[in-house]
């Protein structure tokens, strides 16, 4: 009880000095309260921008693999599996819907089907091989046979590699979509399948420019 009463006194003391000495202390007062403030305000906006900054990456990160943004090297190390996926993420974000792997034994060589944006069908033959290796002209023959076999609107082969002058005049022949390495390394970085469509294989080059392609691209 005594205790409580010696409290009690102690703190009827400390308020009555505290009114008595409020104008004295109430600038050191608003001092620590405006010091305080500032300080939790810079707190909560280093928190705020550390959150903002990591979901940018992420988000970015995110748009990357959605996108299918990948360099040529690293295409390269894909599995025909991881390609066929690939493709199917560049047609997924140039619009096409209904997008489907179906390659597998009796796929009559198409490996990812999907929808175009005004619904008619798109068949792809995907190939991921050596940039060294050249795409034959019986391939496009294959791919050929199954555009009709399956009526698709629209078949595309898509491939690491390129394609051989007999391959690309029988593309361009029996309206196929050539893809080549150069042409992949473009849509992979946002042109749109419609814009390869429009110039349709042409551009393999010379030297000169495959070594201009290399240094952009990668191997």
């Amino acid at each position: 009880m005594a205790r409580l009463r010696a409290a009690a006194s102690g703190g009827a003391l400390l308020l009555a000095l505290l009114v008595l000495n409020w104008f004295t202390l109430w600038p050191y007062a608003l001092g620590v309260l405006a010091a305080t403030a500032v300080g939790a305000t810079a707190v909560l906006l280093w928190r705020t921008d550390r959150g903002l900054r990591r979901r940018d990456r992420r988000w970015r990160a995110d748009d990357r693999i959605s996108a299918g943004r990948r360099t040529l090297p690293e295409i390269d190390a894909m599995s025909p599996d991881e390609f066929e996926e690939h493709v199917a993420r560049l047609l997924r974000r140039d619009g096409c819907t209904d997008v489907r792997r179906v390659g597998r034994s009796g796929d009559h060589g198409v490996d990812v089907t999907a929808r175009l944006p005004d619904g008619r069908l798109l068949i792809t033959q995907c190939k991921r091989y050596a940039p060294s290796r050249r795409i034959a002209e019986r391939d496009m023959r294959d791919l050929l046979g199954a555009k009709t076999h399956t009526c698709a609107a629209v078949a595309v082969f898509v491939t690491t590699a390129d394609f051989s002058g007999p391959s690309l005049t029988y593309a361009k022949q029996n309206g196929l979509i050539a893809v080549h390495r150069d042409y992949l390394g473009t849509w992979n970085n946002g042109a749109t399948l419609e814009a390869l469509g429009r110039v349709n294989g042409a551009g393999q080059g010379d030297r000169r420019h495959r070594l201009r392609w290399k240094h952009t691209y990668g191997p």
